[in-house]
């Protein structure tokens, strides 16, 4: 083996463990996800975490009802507006992003309803991502682009 291979077999063997110690890093530093209501729960820090909220913040009487449940081998998110029908819903996957938990839908999977306000319509339409933080007095806030709104959870 010549001097030129054995510093190419060298420089092959840095590279590879750069890529390795990357993947690590990479691997290491990736939220947390949950694609289950027990995983979710998990994630939650919270074995009683609610699967159903409802809507307390807001302005024309109709309150949000949020639900969560397992569906399809995954978690399935679903936003009902009172008296007027689906807003949106789709399967979800739900991770850590701070001390907030982010769910993210996918286009292809994500279903406006005719409820939902043409804005939210926009800015979702491509998927959509909610941030769901939990406030003072139990209560949850979920915010997306366009809209947010405070809910407390309903005991079925």
């Amino acid at each position: 083996m010549g001097a030129r291979s054995g510093l190419a077999l060298r420089a092959l063997a840095v590279a590879g463990l750069l890529q390795a110690l990357h993947v690590a890093a990479t691997a290491a530093t990736a939220a947390p996800c949950a694609t289950t209501v027990g995983e979710l729960r998990s994630l939650a820090g919270d074995a009683a975490f609610p699967l159903r909220w409802e809507e307390t913040s807001m302005s024309d009487g109709k309150p949000l009802v949020v639900s969560i449940a397992d569906r399809d081998d995954g978690l399935f998110l679903e936003f009902v507006k009172a008296r007027e029908g689906l807003w949106a819903e789709g399967a979800a996957t739900i991770c850590q992003a701070g001390a907030q938990l982010q769910a993210r839908l996918k286009a292809r999977r994500l279903r406006v309803g005719p409820s939902a306000h043409w804005i939210l319509r926009h800015s979702i339409g491509q998927g959509g991502t909610f941030m769901l933080s939990r406030q003072p007095g139990g209560q949850l806030r979920i915010a997306t682009p366009g809209w947010s709104g405070l809910f407390v959870p309903l005991r079925d």
